[in-house]
């Protein structure tokens, strides 16, 4: 028997406005509350409220804390200024990628890395057991944080209406401690959509409370409850990578296109360098596969191990597949052989179910918002 999914402090919220549930790595969660169409639409055009209680939550802290994140971690840490995030990635000693990972610098000695809910437990032992010879802490905080997430080009104006704190200052890729609708908070700017968006990191008591004052100071710009799969074809449409489908310990970095992440020149010896080097080299002299748009000519949906051919010859894989509300038609990423991924590259298909049906090779993201 599988064990009975985790609760967030929202559940009986979701269940009262009608979600349809689902078991999402371990939490049940909302999967839409109506139309999944209708949700994405609404954060394109103004503003959807998410909960994300699931994301793992883990402060480290301590004199040398991060001197260890520079040591477990592939990103260069102690660049990271004082109310500042960073995205970045944990890997093992092969440099396949563990998961990626937000890391927001809270204090002087204080850091909140937020791992992603299938994988929080695999960071929480990799960063407890990295931890080993460092005048640091580790703390599993998942049960200290209920998370929210407004999203879309009306956010801004909606939480305003709800905070004092300075938003126009707050940059992307930043966080501040602030009071929302009477309630603290950890107000950080960033997102997973494509558009602009917070995200509220709040005691788990304190959720149902925030939920409700942003759901009335959104109505009338527009902002409707979202579950997790309108924000899939969001991050699909904005070519975000999820982990378990474009990032998985089979890949490095250096093969997702993220090398950027990898920062050799910091200080001191990380887990995973030879072996990313040595990635990062191979990547330099014959690229791999390349992670890609695909854009449907016809209906048919390409869906997560579908094969990219060309020529009669398996030529990739794909990753990720939805229809995309925004465009109008299917869309898919997949790691497809160099001599095949150059935007607009011509007989490119993807097998579904036997057929080759024809699909447009595009750079990412299929979407960017108007600045």
């Amino acid at each position: 028997m599988s064990p009975t999914p985790r609760l967030t402090a929202l559940d009986a919220l979701h269940r009262s406005l009608g979600a349809t549930m689902t078991d999402f790595a371990g939490w049940d969660m909302p999967l839409r509350y109506g139309s999944e169409r209708d949700e994405h639409i609404a954060v394109r055009t103004h503003a959807g409220l998410f909960d994300l209680s699931h994301m793992g939550e883990i402060t480290v802290s301590g004199p040398q804390a991060v001197r260890l994140l520079d040591h477990a971690l592939v990103g260069n840490i102690s660049t990271v200024g004082n109310g500042r995030a960073r995205y970045t990635m944990i890997c093992q000693e092969d440099g396949g990628i563990l998961d990626d990972l937000i890391v927001y610098r809270l204090g002087e000695q204080e850091y909140m890395v937020v791992a992603n809910a299938g994988n929080a437990q695999v960071v929480l032992d990799a960063l407890t057991a990295r931890a080993s010879g460092f005048d640091a802490v580790v703390r599993d905080d998942r049960d200290a944080y209920a998370l929210l997430a407004v999203q879309g080009p009306e956010s801004s104006g909606i939480l305003k209406s709800l905070t004092d704190a300075d938003l126009d200052g707050l940059k992307y890729y930043a966080g501040l401690p602030g009071t929302v609708a009477g309630v603290q908070a950890l107000i950080a700017r960033t997102g997973y959509t494509g558009e602009d968006g917070f995200e509220l990191f709040v005691a788990p008591s304190d959720a149902e409370k925030l939920w409700q004052a942003l759901t009335e100071a959104g109505a009338p710009a527009g902002l409707v409850p979202c579950g997790l799969s309108c924000r899939d074809t969001l991050r699909l449409e904005a070519g975000m990578p999820l982990y378990g489908h474009e990032l998985t310990t089979a890949l490095t970095p250096f093969d997702a296109g993220l090398g950027r992440v990898v920062k050799f020149e910091k200080e001191g010896d990380f887990v995973g360098r030879a072996s990313l080097e040595a990635a990062a080299e191979r990547a330099a002299a014959a690229p791999p596969r390349k992670l890609v748009g695909l854009i449907a000519e016809g209906r048919r949906v390409p869906r997560s191990g579908y094969q990219v051919v060309a020529d009669g010859q398996v030529v990739g894989e794909v990753t990720s597949g939805a229809p995309s509300p925004t465009l109008g038609r299917p869309i898919a990423m997949a790691y497809v052989d160099a001599a095949h991924a150059e935007p607009g590259t011509s007989g490119v298909g993807v097998d579904i179910r036997g057929t080759h049906e024809p699909y447009e090779v595009v750079a990412l993201p299929f979407y960017k918002r108007q600045k």
